[in-house]
Order: C-alpha cells, then structure tokens, then sequence
C-alpha cells in the first residue's frame, strides 16, 4: 500500500513553443538556468516573490506530511517528493509520497496489530489526504476481518468445549445405566 498526499501546487506558468535548432536551443536553456539560478531574490517581482513564498509553505506543508508518516512507527520506506522549479531557480517540493508496507500477520492477533500500525501512519498528518484516508480504510477492513476470524475462533472453542461436556455428560449418563443393569439384586 502506498500513502501519498496527491494534492500537487500548480503555479500558473505561460510556455512559448519554438522551434529552435537542438544545439541552439540547449545553449540557450543553460544559459536561462544559469540566469534564474543567478538570480537574487531582491530582483523578483511582487508576483514572483508571492510564488516563492507558496512554494515554501508547500515545501514545508509537503516534507511535514510526509515525516508524519514515517515517524508513525510502521514499516515505512523513504520518501518520494515531486518538485517544481520557483523564479528564483530553486527546487521546491509540491507532493510527495511514502510508501508502508502492510504484512498480513501469521495469527490474527499479528495482523490487527500490522493494521493498527498502518492505520497510524495513514491518518499520522496533520490533514491526511484521500489517499491517506483510502489506506487507513483498507487496513480497517483487514483488521475487521482478523477480528472476525478471533471471534470465529473464540466461538470455535466454546461449542468444542460445550460439546466435550456433553459427551462426557452423556457417557457418564450411559455408564451409570449400564452399571445400574449389570447390578443384579439377590434376595436375602
């Protein structure tokens, strides 16, 4: 099962479309990357430096939502970010995932406490995603199902041990009777 937060910050950018020979067209895109990497932030518009400020909140919003799920306590793996580059020529996370791990335990028991585990995880942030809430939800209904299978058993036991009672009730019941008419009275 995967946990991600799927909500992606999509900044409004404008593409021109040119055709350009190849080699031009890298030197050009080094150069520009150079020139946005270069850029100090003093020389961004108010529009820019808006866009930068909601990069680094989701940047932050982002890697925090993705630490609460590693740091719920299940089999977590690491963290996966989808970045987008801001006018200043950084990177900036805009989503991310974890993926968990989810083992189906080898007593029911095992499996309720895998699924508790997970169920943490998943609902770990502070505002968990859809996704967050679909896996916390398929890990419901694996706990549900190891809890049925613990009462099933639990009821398994009962019948077993009422039907040992009354087999040995009713074998008591058959040799007294059997002993009641082996028993022969002698007159005196």
């Amino acid at each position: 099962m995967n946990i991600s937060s799927n909500t992606l910050y999509s900044a409004s950018t404008s593409y021109q479309a040119s055709f350009v020979p190849k080699e031009k067209e890298q030197k050009e895109q080094t150069q520009e990357d150079r020139a946005l990497q270069k850029k100090p932030e003093t020389e961004l518009s108010a529009d820019e430096k808006k866009l930068v400020l909601d990069l680094q909140s989701r940047d932050a919003e982002v890697r925090a939502h993705e630490a609460a799920h590693q740091s719920a306590g299940a089999s977590t793996g690491a963290a996966s970010y989808s970045y987008q580059k801001g006018p200043d020529g950084k990177m900036y996370a805009i989503g991310g995932e974890v993926s968990i791990s989810f083992k189906k335990g080898s007593t029911p028991q095992e499996t309720i406490a895998n699924a508790d585990s997970v169920i943490a995880a998943a609902l770990a942030p502070a505002n968990p995603s859809a996704q967050d809430m679909a896996v916390a939800s398929s890990a419901n209904v694996m706990k549900i199902k190891a809890q049925q299978q613990l009462a099933q058993e639990a009821q398994e036991k009962l019948v077993g041990k009422e039907t040992y009672k009354n087999e040995a009730q009713q074998s008591n019941s058959s040799k007294e009777q059997k002993a009641e008419s082996s028993r022969l009275d002698i007159p005196a």
